[in-house]
């Protein structure tokens, strides 16, 4: 919603930038500190406030006079935003049997992206035809809607929580037999557990990037409309569906989480690369995209087993909690640099420097998966 929020508002790429930063930063306090509070009080209770804060963020966006209500909409959304890594995976861990793991992460990332991928479609179309602020209120409807259907389906969103906190006391006792029990905060010492927060970091930051200013940056170098660019980024998220499901199947199958991921970053560069030389056929850009979204898709499922692989028993909630929230901090940083480059006029830097986060990730998973054995061992 950017090019409409510009316009309304008469806002710098910048201005758009920080709100998004704002969005993130505040999710990532809210992820890391909801996921003590999904191990505490469940799974549940904190899945419907996380969905009621976001109805009332995009009623907020869709009354917002100016930046000030803006800011105070993606301080909303934030918090509402930063509670379902935590909800989600605790649920699916709880749930799910480690043999088909890998095949509900592909699930549960598939319907992420058939979300991500619809949402430009949905508040494009419905900002075209009514304007901007019917877009958000649709989109607050839409979410009032998600909430009474998770309410009607209540008695199928519990997790034992007691359970949970008997493993995680079995856990530190047979860590450490004869001191005193580790503090809550003691799967902070892990290392691998920061490499995988690294690696969300950048990847989120190049990611969250290219969702926000791809359309603009086309513009600018091939002369794409913005609303057809707006487009690109919906075929990116159904590249990454496809993805996500061909990966649920290949991290199951071969177990190499780390030649998995390196193979789709290496390819995903090359695909931002070719976008940032400006000489790419106007009909490979579609195809482009789609790539790249496949290329994201398929690591998905190997990257959240080696989250699973590297968490404590009973401490689900506070490590997804820790781990994904550089989901949000790496999307708070990205775009607020980009929009400064996109002031700027260098719209090729935005495909370069996504390009150079994914270089960036290659590292992590490789110590990930070194650290990971390790521990097996």
């Amino acid at each position: 919603m950017f090019p409409w929020l510009k316009d309304a508002f008469a806002l710098s790429y910048a201005e758009l930038g920080l709100l998004m930063s704002i969005f993130f930063v505040v999710s990532c306090v809210a992820q890391a500190s909801s996921g003590f509070l999904v191990d505490r009080i469940g799974a549940r209770p904190v899945l419907f406030a996380g969905v009621g804060l976001l109805a009332l963020a995009a009623l907020t966006y869709s009354q917002s006079n100016g930046y000030a209500m803006l800011i105070l909409g993606a301080v909303i959304a934030g918090c509402g935003n930063g509670i379902f890594h935590p909800v989600d995976f605790t649920l699916i861990n709880h749930k799910v049997s480690p043999p088909n793991l890998p095949y509900a992460y592909s699930m549960h990332g598939v319907t992420g992206y058939l979300g991500w991928a619809a949402a430009p479609a949905f508040m494009v179309g419905i900002a075209e035809l009514s304007g901007w602020r019917i877009a958000f209120l649709s989109a607050a409807v839409l979410e009032a809607c998600v909430l009474f259907i998770l309410w009607i389906n209540r008695s199928k969103l519990i997790d034992n929580v007691q359970e949970r906190r008997a493993e995680s006391q079995a856990s530190a006792q047979a860590a450490n037999p004869s001191g005193f029990p580790d503090s809550a905060f003691a799967f902070l010492k892990l290392p691998a557990v920061w490499l995988c927060w690294m690696f969300f970091f950048f990847s989120m930051a190049a990611t969250s990037s290219l969702q926000s200013f791809a359309p603009t940056a086309l513009f600018e170098i091939y002369g794409v409309a913005i609303s057809v660019g707006s487009y690109f980024i919906t075929l990116l998220a159904l590249g990454s569906a496809a993805g996500v499901l061909f990966g649920g199947y290949l991290a199951a199958k071969l177990k190499a989480p780390q030649k998995i991921v390196s193979s789709c970053l290496s390819l995903t560069i090359l695909m931002s690369l070719l976008l940032a030389g400006g000489s790419t056929p106007m009909d490979l850009i579609p195809i482009l995209f789609c790539i790249i979204g496949f290329g994201y898709g398929v690591l998905a499922p190997s990257r959240d087993l080696l989250v699973k692989q590297v968490t404590p028993q009973g401490v689900s909630g506070r490590v997804y909690g820790i781990v994904y929230s550089g989901i949000d901090l790496g999307a708070a940083v990205g775009p607020f640099i980009f929009g400064f480059f996109m002031d700027a006029g260098l719209p090729k830097a935005l495909f370069i420097g996504i390009a150079l986060f994914q270089l960036m990730i290659i590292p992590t998973v490789l110590k990930v998966t070194s650290k990971t054995r390790a521990q097996v061992a």
